[in-house]
């Protein structure tokens, strides 16, 4: 299941986003930095009209959709890196998570006070960022000087070792490790020390919801930043996602089209993590369920049978696939397949977006 950490400042918006993303979390939210001492967790379901409409035409008796797992790890502060604030706790939560949703405050309120004083989403940016940095570059250190003693006898360790050169370079001036170029053996063979700015990252601007629209000059800073560091950025509200959950689906509808938006924060973040991430969706779909699998860009067909269950790519034979739209074109599968639209793909095949598989397999 896909993991995203929220982070941010302590008194940014995290424990009410994250209740608000995860109705049912029980996320102390209160006005007072370190409330969020454990990191509280939650599963959501992936918005996605499509598993309705192909559950309809199966007839199925149950509709599972994908699930990302958010993370509300406590507010980070200058220092975290040396253990300010509990925060070498904090952080190793972070290295547990696929990627991390960076809340910055970009909303005045004189009754929730800013760690800082002020609002600066630039300066807030940039003393996590910072954070992360040290705390990478003290990870860093530390391996290299393992590393040292099995160089000349170990090509891998000199690979290694080259690129955590280049890595720590280019953090000590300000970067991030997600930024730097690797080979894929390169990058395997860092992976194991769970770098936090290697992690991808989506900022989410948490606006009052008169800005939520358009934004602010605050958001308009968090905009520029990312666009330098080539990061996504989403428009959220905290307060209106903690509103969203008392309504049903016309009166959402209404709500956020009367905000001049088209989709709740929820949407927004999980479609940006998917982009980022470069994920995909396939469907199985028959009388018993009909699901929704998320896979990696590129997986081949025995590959995403293997998310499923491990026998099924150990056994693939062959993918029996049609587009979601096709299908719903011809009504039915034996509509598809009268007209010759469900292909019979091998193990070479490239899953799509938006396929609907049955997949044969030897147990």
């Amino acid at each position: 299941m896909l993991k995203a950490g929220i982070i941010g400042l302590p008194n940014v918006g995290k424990s009410t986003l994250f209740n608000a993303l995860v109705a049912n979390a029980q996320a102390q939210a209160a006005n007072f930095p370190f409330c969020t001492i454990e990191p509280n967790v939650g599963t959501v379901s992936v918005p996605d009209e499509r598993l309705g409409s192909l559950a309809k035409l199966s007839a199925s008796k149950e509709v599972i959709p994908a699930r990302v797992e958010f993370v509300d790890i406590a507010g980070l502060v200058k220092g975290a890196s040396q253990g300010e604030g509990l925060g070498n706790k904090f952080l190793a939560n972070i290295r547990e998570v696929d990627s991390i949703v960076h809340l910055v405050r970009c909303f005045d309120d004189d009754d929730v006070i800013h760690v800082s004083g002020t609002i600066g989403p630039s300066r807030d940016v940039e003393i996590i960022n910072l954070e992360l940095g040290f705390s990478d570059l003290s990870q860093i250190e530390k391996r290299r000087e393992r590393l040292k003693k099995q160089i000349r006898a170990n090509k891998e360790a000199g690979m290694e070792d080259e690129a955590l050169a280049r890595i720590q370079a280019f953090i000590e001036k300000g970067g991030a490790a997600r930024n730097v170029e690797l080979s894929k053996e390169e990058d395997k063979l860092i992976s194991p020390l769970g770098l936090l700015t290697q992690k991808p990252i989506i900022y989410a601007t948490n606006l009052s919801e008169n800005n939520l629209s358009e934004g602010n000059t605050y958001s308009a800073e968090v905009v520029e930043l990312a666009n330098r560091e080539g990061a996504e950025v989403v428009k959220v509200s905290a307060q209106v996602e903690s509103e969203l959950i008392e309504l049903g689906d016309s009166e959402r509808k209404d709500y956020l089209s009367g905000l001049g938006v088209k989709e709740g924060g929820l949407y927004s973040l999980i479609k940006a993590t998917y982009k980022l991430l470069g994920l995909r969706t396939y469907f199985t779909s028959g009388e018993k369920e009909t699901r929704a699998w998320t896979i990696r860009q590129g997986m081949t067909a025995p590959e995403a049978a293997g998310v499923i269950h491990t026998d099924f790519e150990r056994g693939f034979i062959r993918a029996l696939t049609i587009d979601y739209k096709k299908l719903l074109e011809a009504g039915s599968f034996a509509e598809a397949r009268n007209k010759g639209w469900l292909r019979s793909e091998g193990k070479e095949y490239i899953v799509q977006e938006g396929d609907v598989m049955e997949f044969l397999f030897n147990v």
